[in-house]
């Protein structure tokens, strides 16, 4: 594990915390919190409701143990192709058979199932989705992530969490547009993280969208899938897609420029912050001005 500066704040690895905190990957905790806090923005009437119960609760959840269930069915599942992947060694842990990991994962499926009484049903079937997706990502019999195309639509479970936060605070289901807009979005950000990983994976005989593709048109196809974003979210409100142009931008200027790949994907999580805290800022412009 290296010195960074993240790393440093956390305990360390040899630690059963540190061990379980680095597995929950830290640096892309607002990937499932982050949509929680943009659809409380848009669903809340009133600032009260900004720190709602609710809101609160799922925020906590979708920030830590969402992550551990997330990532934990993950590890499991990929412990023998890890044992060889760099990553593990570097920014991230090796699942070893820790048998508190399993543990840990159905306690927090549990704690998310906890959740679907207090939901409306639309809330209910997004946190349905969001955990069977998240099991279906990476375990038998449907290990997703070997199916190329259905590797990438099956990463619309990272906009779920946002569509849970909506229903529980609006009671109802949030705009079409930003769904479908948001689930496109997800499409292209995981397809793009798997650049880096086309010639390990085809060394080891794993198909996804990337190695079907190739860099040259996977480039093109998170492009394309990020371009359709901002045009979805555009239908919502104009501010949106502006916003989101920011994605094909970028992926056009990584595929002609010489930065490396694997270096550009570690700049996402500050580049989603400042999207997502963006989009919050004008959520929250719009209830308190209209």
């Amino acid at each position: 594990m290296t010195g960074r500066p993240l790393d440093r704040l956390l305990p360390p690895a040899r630690t059963t915390t540190g061990f379980l905190l680095r597995l929950s990957r830290p640096r892309f905790w607002l990937y499932l919190a982050g949509p929680v806090i943009v659809g409380v923005a848009y669903a809340a009437s009133s600032p009260s409701e900004l720190f709602s119960p609710i809101a609160v609760a799922l925020f906590v959840y979708f920030l830590l143990p969402a992550n551990v269930f997330l990532y934990g069915v993950n590890d499991v599942f990929d412990a023998d192709v890890d044992a060889e992947n760099p990553k593990k060694s570097d920014r991230e842990v090796r699942y070893r058979g820790e048998r508190i990991v399993p543990a840990l994962v159905v306690f927090a499926a549990a704690v998310g199932i906890a959740f679907v009484p207090l939901l409306p049903p639309i809330g209910a079937v997004a946190m349905g989705g969001f955990l069977a997706l998240s099991v279906a990502y990476s375990a038998p019999p449907f290990r997703f992530k070997t199916v190329p195309f259905v590797d990438s639509l099956s990463n619309g479970l990272y906009v779920l969490p946002g569509v849970v936060a909506y229903a529980a605070v609006a009671g109802g289901a949030p705009p079409i547009g930003a769904v479908a807009g948001g689930w496109l979005w997800t499409m292209g950000m995981h397809t793009f993280s798997a650049i880096p990983d086309i010639d390990p994976d085809r060394a080891a005989g794993i198909r996804t969208t990337a190695t079907v593709l190739g860099e040259r048109r996977t480039y093109g196809y998170c492009a394309g899938c990020w371009l359709g974003a901002a045009i979805l979210f555009g239908v919502v409100h104009p501010l949106f897609a502006v916003v989101l142009a920011v994605y094909p931008v970028f992926g056009v200027w990584v595929a002609r420029s010489s930065v490396d790949v694997g270096r550009a994907y570690w700049w996402f999580p500050a580049i989603n912050g400042a999207v997502g805290m963006t989009l919050t800022l004008g959520g929250i412009w719009v209830m308190l001005y209209g």
